[in-house]
């Protein structure tokens, strides 16, 4: 990924969606050239020079203070996500050009399979940056089904979200908003980690193979994805609305584990139930000896 470029047109694009009305600046004339605000006014905001600003605009994040940064997030008005890309891309302006390119983890360790496995009664799996699903628990395979249909491992939600839109359409209920989170949150993991090869390889495979994946990693929108509720339809079940949440493993940079809960008594929790039901089935199935043939 070109960190120039990335810089140059996430600013831009943060740019020009403020007015100076919500800037609390005057806007002089009727025919403004430019969509949002000017460079000078954006660098007027920040406190530095149109010049200096310029240069960030550019792409050149590197040497920039953390008040520098900081008075430019309050300008530009970025939400938290937002913010936190931006220090990711100056970091990454400022490091070493030339060094090795970093991975997301690809592996989980024995011992946070075990934690999967003693939820029982919640769906919950463990993932990376780029989406890539790395261990389950068995209720979370199950839910899981028509993601893990497709036999290429490990498992992605993102290439299924894309390459799958017909699948993906009927599994998750809100899928437009689905879809424009899995394109911010994997912009948020490139910005803090530019040189994972992996990951560029990935965002390279939708680009070329999704329409819609270009125009939503074009909208240089990040997002944090910590809890909320999705709703699924899920083949064996019906649907399920779901309370999920997202939680880092401080041991295990990189790495996040997700839980699907409900409300004791809810339909969801009993959803939940028969959705433990369905999967013993499907064990029990795909374990009987076939019928001898006579």
């Amino acid at each position: 990924m070109d960190l120039r470029s990335e810089i140059r047109e996430f600013l831009s694009s943060r740019r020009a969606r403020i007015t100076p009305r919500q800037a609390g600046l005057p806007a002089y004339g009727g025919n403004r050239r430019v969509k949002g605000l000017r460079r000078e006014e954006v660098a007027m905001l920040a406190g530095v020079s149109v010049d200096y600003y310029v240069r960030m605009e550019r792409g050149s994040l590197a040497g920039a203070s953390e008040g520098v940064l900081e008075a430019l997030a309050s300008a530009l008005q970025l939400d938290e996500a937002e913010r936190e890309h931006l220090f990711s891309l100056a970091r990454e302006s400022g490091a070493r050009s030339g060094r090795r390119g970093r991975s997301a983890p690809a592996t989980v360790r024995p011992a946070l399979r075990q934690v999967l496995d003693a939820i029982t009664d919640a769906p919950a799996w463990i993932r990376n940056g780029r989406h890539d699903v790395l261990a389950m628990n068995r209720l979370a395979r199950a839910l899981y089904a028509p993601v893990l249909a497709d036999p290429r491992r490990p498992a992605n939600t993102a290439r299924f979200v894309y390459l799958q839109p017909e699948a993906a359409r009927e599994f998750f209920v809100d899928y437009d908003q689905i879809v424009r989170d899995a394109a911010a949150m994997l912009r948020l993991e490139a910005g803090r980690n530019p040189h994972d090869k992996s990951l560029i390889a990935l965002v390279g495979e939708l680009s070329t193979r999704s329409e819609l994946f270009r125009q939503r990693w074009a909208s240089q929108d990040v997002r944090f994805h910590r809890s909320g509720r999705k709703r699924l339809f899920h083949p064996g079940v019906g649907l399920l609305e779901l309370d999920f949440e997202a939680m880092e493993l401080p041991a295990e940079p990189g790495l996040q584990l997700n839980v699907y809960t409900a409300p004791a008594d809810s339909p969801a929790a009993d959803g939940l139930k028969l959705l433990a039901s369905w999967a013993a089935d499907q064990e029990r199935l795909s374990t009987e000896e076939p019928p001898a043939i006579r």
